[in-house]
């Protein structure tokens, strides 16, 4: 850091991205993206013609993507809130629901961007640890007088809250904001968010970057009450108020337009990745049940980081994290069958030559 930067930063820990290297082709699964092509609406919505109008500023309301959105999932527009990607609406949640009269609390194993968020905010942040089995024990977040963060599925174990769970979290908690991070839900999950019509202290957050193949487009969007859709406007209109860029904007009208296109690959991704469980069960891997776009498994006789430098070795990439409690696990996208299967081959090549038994 300069001598300029403010010294309240000194011990932020900056949030780290999945590694992006360029030296060689890998097959790529570590970090949560689709490998499925944006729908032929999105595409087409891409003209050159649209992009000549760039020179203009887009829609500071994102009108369009919010009508399209509230239709999708029976709402109307203003319990829309859209983003600069999911994260964006994490940073402006924690921006408008947390302070020093409220803290928050998530889960100790999950989205790392929670730690640094509470961290950037210099909040009281409680970090809950997860059961033995990397399950969320829900009582652990009844009547804490504080906002509460959970992932469901959480990352990077892939497990998942019922709705009855979160029901029971925001029975408990009437006075405070329960933030549902919803990013990986449509590969198996139930949602809650028609639990928002029934409470107004629920914010549920969703992104393009997973299910809808639009991790490029950094295109996000939250439900909830009006009340707490006001205040996210009131954080965006105070910061950056054409944080959406017009491309983005169509690209995210085109995807809900050709909604069905994305529930196929959705099924292509769950079909893939229960496949891939089965093929490393039979290779002595031990993995939690995920219902998300991504496992998290470990071999019994292969530590975590060495899985992870032996796969990049041999092309393929996977999310290996250093925290102890889960040093032992690697988190592996899903991506298609062919990937999948290079991945199997990989294993059973790095199994052969540490003469570990299949």
């Amino acid at each position: 850091m300069s001598r300029y930067m403010s010294s309240r930063f000194d011990h932020l820990e900056e949030y780290v991205p999945g590694e992006q290297p360029r030296d060689m082709q890998y097959v790529k699964l570590n970090t949560n993206e689709s490998p499925f092509p944006p729908s032929k609406e999105v595409l087409k919505a891409l003209s050159p013609e649209e992009a000549s109008r760039l020179n203009l500023y887009p829609d500071p309301t994102a009108k369009g993507l919010k009508e399209r959105l509230a239709k999708r999932y029976g709402f109307e527009a203003e319990n829309i809130f859209v983003s600069n990607g999911s994260d964006d609406i994490l940073n402006f949640a924690f921006m408008a629901f947390c302070d020093d009269s409220c803290g928050v609390t998530y889960p100790k194993i999950s989205y790392g961007f929670y730690e640094v968020y509470a961290a950037l905010y210099s909040l009281d942040a409680r970090e809950v640890p997860l059961k033995e089995d990397f399950s969320i024990d829900i009582s652990d977040y009844f009547n804490v007088g504080r906002t509460v963060v959970i992932a469901n599925p959480n990352a990077p174990t892939g497990l998942l809250l019922s709705k009855e769970d979160i029901r029971k979290i925001l029975d408990s908690n009437r006075d405070n904001v329960v933030l549902i991070d919803e990013a990986y839900i449509d590969f198996g999950g139930e949602s809650c968010v028609e639990l928002v019509h029934e409470y107004d202290n629920l914010l549920v957050v969703r992104t393009f970057s997973k299910s809808r193949c639009l991790a490029g487009a950094r295109l996000g969007f939250a439900i909830a009450q009006k009340g707490l859709i006001s205040d996210l406007e009131k954080i965006k209109f105070s910061t950056n108020p054409y944080n959406i860029n017009r491309l983005s904007l169509l690209a995210g009208e085109a995807a809900i337009d050709s909604d069905s296109y994305y529930t196929e690959r959705a099924k292509d991704i769950i079909s893939a990745r229960e496949y891939t469980v089965a093929e490393l069960k039979k290779r002595n891997f031990t993995m939690t049940d995920s219902y998300a776009n991504f496992i998290f498994a470990k071999h019994e006789d292969v530590s975590g980081n060495d899985l992870y430098l032996e796969l990049k070795a041999r092309g393929v990439l996977v999310r290996h994290f250093s925290k102890a409690e889960i040093a032992d696990y690697n988190r592996i996208t899903i991506g298609t069958k062919e990937q999948m299967t290079a991945l199997i081959n990989a294993v059973d090549d790095i199994l052969e030559k540490k003469g570990c038994a299949k």
